[in-house]
């Protein structure tokens, strides 16, 4: 980032386009840094110009189908580096996330980028961690494939960002939720304690992203008087998103803040207890 680039949205941008994974999240990191000690402007009405290929990625991993990934057993230590590489392809995509967040949409209020700039900065710390621990078995991030669903959600919603925050924090991030006790309980069961470390950092922090998604969610919702529950319903079949399927962290759901009445419509698919 050159030294005149001192408007966060255009900053996030140049970030977003960084092909180099490491690069990207050191860069977000600094980023964050400089927004929090006042060194960065802010312009909220700029349009969005798509000026750069993005996202930036590496050449590596190869992105295949998500029905084309392997599944592995933990019980090898290259079943364990796959499941610990596709935590580092999730976080690399979520870091992209945040920043399109930012660059994308314009005419928002200054907490919902100082929001989105705390995740991706979140994201690029969750990155580090697991793609230092992922080097520490022997790997490295581009060394098993990855898919792209996460992304294909980003775009499905570019144009609209009620879409974008129904469908990318509260639907995917929050699968995330959901999937993270039992892989929690998987690498605690092969004495991986440096992976459920990391593990439970996450989860910690993306509560406080899918609660993020949730804020904004309602802020819009009330913003163009639309009802949050047949709003969400409309979106998800308009854009195709994924079913959810339980079981369901039910208390991860509720501290993210979903109300009562959504995880009661989740159709009774069972709670995952907390994990701590």
């Amino acid at each position: 980032m050159n030294d005149q680039q001192t408007e966060l949205r255009q900053a996030a941008l140049f970030w977003l386009a960084e092909p180099d994974a490491v690069r990207k999240a050191a860069g977000v990191r600094s980023l964050a840094q400089a927004w929090s000690s006042g060194k960065m402007q802010l312009d909220s009405l700029a349009a969005p110009v798509e000026s750069h290929v993005i996202p930036g990625r590496p050449d590596k991993p190869e992105l295949v189908s998500p029905l084309a990934v392997k599944r592995r057993g933990m019980n090898t230590p290259e079943g364990r580096a796959a499941l610990i590489h596709a935590l580092v392809h999730i976080e690399f995509n979520a870091i992209n996330l945040a920043l399109d967040a930012i660059w994308r949409f314009s005419d928002m209020p200054r907490d919902y980028y100082a929001d989105w700039l705390q995740v991706a900065d979140e994201e690029a710390l969750h990155f580090t961690l697991l793609s230092g621990h992922l080097q520490a078995l022997g790997y490295a991030y581009g060394d098993f494939p990855g898919h792209n669903s996460l992304w294909e959600m980003a775009g499905k919603t570019r144009n609209d960002v009620l879409a974008r925050m129904a469908l990318v924090p509260r639907t995917m991030e929050a699968r995330g939720l959901d999937a993270v006790p039992s892989i929690r309980a998987k690498l605690a069961q092969v004495g991986d304690k440096a992976a459920v470390a990391i593990l439970d950092i996450i989860l910690r922090d993306e509560i406080g992203h899918v609660a993020i998604g949730n804020r904004w969610y309602g802020f819009l919702c009330e913003q163009r008087a639309l009802a949050p529950l047949e709003t969400y319903a409309r979106l998800a079949a308009e854009h195709a998103a994924p079913v959810l399927r339980g079981p369901f962290n039910l208390p991860a759901r509720r501290a993210a803040g979903f109300s009562e009445l959504e995880l009661a419509e989740l159709g009774g698919g069972g709670g995952q207890g907390s994990h701590g």
